[in-house]
C-alpha cells in the first residue's frame, strides 16, 4: 500500500551563491496533520519563486525507494526533505507517473502531476562537498526526479496517509518521458 511518510517544510533559508542569495531547499518533516493548500504545504516557502512553486509547483514528491538508492551511492542518511521534497512517499514509484495522473492522499486531498523537477545548480550546492561535482548530470542520469504536483482539493495529511492512484491517463506521457535535461 502506497503511503505518506513524511510532510515537510523548510526548516530555514539558507545562504546560497545563487542569483537569490538564499534557498529553501532546506527542508525537514512536520509533525501531526498539516494543511495543503492550493499553493502547497500550508508551513512551507519558496525562495525562487520562478523556478519552484505556484499552482503546478505546488508540492514535490519524492520516493523512499530512490532516498535509499541515493543513500546507498553517497554513503549517507537523507532524512524527508533532504531532496527539497515536500511529500516523502513510499510504495509509489513516482517516476513512472503521468502526466495528469491524479492521486488522493489521506481521507481528502487530491493531487495531480504536472511535471518532472528538473535538478539544478542549487540542488548541487545543497548536496555538497565532493559529490555536489556532476551532481545535475549524475541526478538526471539516473532517472530518479521525482514529479511536482499541483493541489485540486487540499485538506490535511499526516505522514502515515494511504495514497491511492484514483486517475491515470493511459494516452499521457509519463514524467521522465517528457523531462528535458538541463544540459
Amino acid at each position: 500500500m502506497p503511503r505518506l511518510l513524511a510532510v515537510c517544510a523548510v526548516r530555514q533559508l539558507r545562504p546560497d551563491a545563487g542569483y537569490n542569495g538564499v534557498t529553501a531547499i532546506d527542508k525537514g518533516p512536520l509533525e501531526g496533520a498539516v494543511r495543503i493548500g492550493r499553493y502547497g504545504v500550508r508551513a512551507d516557502v519558496q525562495a525562487d519563486r520562478k523556478h519552484h512553486g505556484g499552482l503546478d509547483k505546488a508540492l514535490y514528491a519524492y520516493a523512499q525507494e530512490d532516498a535509499a538508492f541515493w543513500e546507498s551511492e553517497l554513503g549517507r542518511e537523507l532524512q524527508p526533505g533532504w531532496f527539497g521534497e515536500n511529500l516523502r512517499v513510499e510504495g509509489l514509484d513516482v517516476n513512472a507517473a503521468r502526466i495528469g495522473e491524479r492521486w488522493r492522499i489521506g481521507e481528502r486531498v487530491d493531487v495531480e502531476v504536472t511535471m518532472p523537477r528538473t535538478p539544478c545548480q542549487t540542488f548541487a550546492r545543497w548536496v555538497g562537498g565532493a559529490d555536489a561535482r556532476g551532481w545535475v548530470k549524475r541526478f538526471s542520469r539516473e532517472r530518479r526526479l521525482g514529479p511536482y504536483l499541483r493541489v485540486v482539493r487540499g485538506g490535511l495529511v499526516r505522514a502515515g496517509d494511504e495514497i491511492v492512484v484514483v486517475h491515470r491517463p493511459d494516452d499521457a506521457p509519463g514524467v521522465l518521458d517528457i523531462y528535458i535535461d538541463p544540459e
